[in-house]
């Protein structure tokens, strides 16, 4: 295949795209380079359907590299790249979500998209880039694909706003937002801000359409060229009697059967139709659950869009029952339940000491540290199921760092709370939106541990039916809205403003006006669900009495040396002495942890001591370290001796012996003359 190589002006920098070099078996590859970040994003498709499934099986992979960005892993004994890291995972569910509402989800054909970072600079993020690659790589192969799509990262720090924002820019940012879509439409957002008002989030999502729809021309324009005509895939039809007869039976149960309140119910009545389905046809078993998905989700779109009437009989704009409740777990720091109709999540918050903290090790960073974080957990049992339990997922993951995201703007700075926290949310029975739940039931944790965080914060998640000309926006959306709904928007904040959002969607994408609606109507529900948040605890309690007690002290830089010693010999021995954990900053900062009061104090006493410089006028009971002709040496603080002149002693003195001594006088070198006290 011929090397073609393509170039734009993009937000006011060169991108490069080249194709026919690189990965020439996949079905469809290309390079991206931004400045010297540069990642390779292949397509392939297998020929034959996968047998006995009843989804689009497509694969995402974000592939980190080290030696991207001139890096040799940091474990002392794995140096080669492994399981991904939660940046990497991040970055290809991002790329999922953008790209998996594009293809016909009738397809079986095993699909998978590798996304490789081959070269990393300090200032352009390769996720933006990856969406792009995704896209083009599919847009020229011959996978059907109804693409092309692009993204933007739009960044606010202060007042000054930054599309297609740097590292740099993003850094202590007050919104740092990825929007990706195609013209005219939106079709996947993911955001991190800091309680900025709705309207203006709004706003600054709409500055990123110049940009997108400046990669979709540039897109479409290379796939014109060099694009492979798209492979037509035919799927099978049921036979025609059997649709018929299937259809009626559909048709005259299925809403009687599953527009019911609880989950319990609408699975019970979907269970019953499949029966009764499958037992007069049980030769067309996945055909007719494709026809009953197919139904459900035309009956969601109708009764909504035709009727403004909900699978479980709410209003369109009704939040189901809330309930919080605190102090859940005795031995816990803190806890909290948080209930949302069938969806209930536990939380629980772990403080310690800032030696805690998560160091990061990845492609793009190795310095950094952590010292908030949140994980969220989706037992099989939480919707009524059996399956194994291997850790976390993909899915678990990405739900725990978006409630993370929407927490980080309440938590208090390390300067005046300086534990490491950890939130666990369990989600104990689902039925939409577990992760917005979770976000609900960590504010209440946090509270009940007693961090100081400023304000609550809750999370909704919205919903949308639409027929290409009208819509209805969904408040609170729950299973059957999820799955057979055609958006799903999660925003969180307090009540200034926007914490976090993310947003899919099943369809090619939603207009700004839609954005605007539903971010209106999230705005109602948040502030409902922040009043019972405020109703079940309207302050951090005292902090817990179960909690380490920490005392940050600052000390000389130049007398570090002194606290750890030689070998770490002194350190070792406060800590073994008053059970107490130091961590000691390059600046001077310490940290003593300890749990309780008096193990604390002694630790404080002995590193203060080590550190203190004697003035004239201190008062010590010093110790005899050295008898000479002319006076005794009596050491006033560890590592620290004065000279009592024999003149000024009332007697004979001996190694060993205690004197209660002043400070007389500290001459320029500073040697330390000492008189009885």
């Amino acid at each position: 295949m011929e090397k073609k190589t393509f170039k734009t002006e993009w937000a006011g920098r060169e991108l490069t795209i080249e194709t026919g070099q690189l990965a020439n078996q996949a079905n469809g590859s290309v390079t991206v380079r931004y400045g010297d970040t540069m990642i390779l994003a292949t397509a392939t498709m297998e020929d034959k359907d996968r047998e006995g499934i009843d989804y689009l099986p497509l694969m995402v992979d974000y592939e980190e590299r080290f030696y991207a960005a001139g890096k040799i892993k940091g474990s002392r004994w794995v140096k080669r790249e492994g399981r991904p890291s939660e940046e990497g995972i991040l970055t290809g569910r991002l790329i999922d979500r953008s790209i998996r509402p594009l293809f016909d989800p009738r397809i079986r054909k095993d699909t998978q998209v590798i996304v490789t970072v081959f070269s990393i600079d300090e200032e352009n993020d390769p996720d933006i880039l990856s969406v792009l690659g995704a896209s083009l790589a599919l847009g020229i192969s011959n996978i059907p694909f109804n693409g092309p799509i692009a993204g933007c990262r739009v960044a606010k720090k202060d007042s000054e706003v930054s599309i297609n924002a740097s590292y740099e820019q993003r850094k202590d940012c007050d919104l740092d937002v990825v929007v990706v879509g195609n013209k005219g439409k939106i079709n996947m957002l993911e955001g991190e801000i800091s309680e900025v008002p709705d309207e203006e989030v709004l706003n600054l999502i709409s500055k990123c359409t110049p940009d997108i729809e400046s990669l979709i021309d540039f897109q479409e324009k290379i796939i014109k060229e060099i694009g492979k005509e798209k492979t037509e895939i035919t799927f099978p039809e049921i036979d025609q009697e059997v649709k018929t007869k299937a259809q009626k039976i559909i048709d005259k149960k299925l809403e009687s059967s599953t527009f019911k309140k609880s989950k319990g119910e609408y699975k019970e009545g979907m269970k019953s139709i499949k029966s009764e389905l499958f037992q007069e046809f049980p030769d067309y078993k996945n055909e007719i659950d494709m026809m009953l998905e197919a139904s459900m989700d035309k009956l969601i779109h109708i009764k909504a869009l035709g009727e403004d009437e909900r699978q479980d009989g709410r209003e369109l704009d009704a939040v189901r029952e809330l309930k919080g409740e605190i102090s859940l777990f005795p031995r816990t720091h803190g806890s909290a339940l948080f209930s949302r109709g069938d969806t209930q999540v536990a939380s629980s918050v772990t403080l310690a000491s800032p030696g805690a903290e998560l160091f990061l090790d990845t492609m793009e960073t190795t310095e950094g540290r952590k010292g908030f974080m949140h994980h969220y957990n989706f037992p099989p049992y939480s919707v009524g199921e059996v399956r194994p339990m291997r850790g976390p997922g993909r899915r678990e993951i990405g739900h725990g760092f978006l409630a993370e995201k929407a927490l980080n703007a309440i938590i208090p700075k390390k300067e005046t709370f300086p534990y490491t926290i950890r939130v666990v949310s369990e989600t104990l029975s689902s039925n939409g939106s577990s992760s917005m739940a979770s976000v609900c039931a960590s504010s209440l944790a946090l509270m009940d541990t007693g961090v100081p965080i400023k304000s609550h914060v809750a999370g909704i998640a919205m919903g949308l039916v639409t027929d290409g000309k009208d819509y209805k926006i969904l408040t609170d959306i729950q299973g059957p809205e999820d799955h057979h709904g055609d958006m799903d928007l999660k925003v969180a904040g307090t009540r200034k403003g926007v914490t976090a959002i993310q947003m899919d969607v099943k369809i090619d994408g939603v207009t700004l006006e839609i954005l605007k609606d539903a971010f209106n109507k999230a705005r109602d529900a948040r502030f409902k669900i922040l009043d019972v948040l405020e109703a079940t605890i309207s302050e951090p309690k005292p902090l817990s009495p179960h909690a380490p007690k920490i005392k940050m002290i600052k000390i000389d830089p130049e007398k570090i040396g002194k606290v750890i010693g030689s070998g770490g010999k002194i350190i070792n021995e406060i800590i073994d002495t008053t059970g107490a954990q130091i961590d000691i900053e390059d600046d001077g900062s310490v940290s003593v942890t300890s749990p309780n009061e008096e193990s604390l104090k002694k630790a404080i006493d002995w590193i203060e001591s080590l550190t203190r410089e004697a003035k004239v006028g201190d008062k010590f009971e010093g110790t005899v370290k050295t008898i000479t002709d002319f006076g005794a040496f009596i050491e006033v603080l560890p590592g620290q001796d004065g000279l009592l002149h024999k003149t000024k002693a009332k007697g004979p003195m001996k190694v060993g012996d205690k004197a209660n001594v002043i400070v007389n006088r500290i001459d320029d070198k500073g040697r330390i003359d000492l008189a009885l006290a």
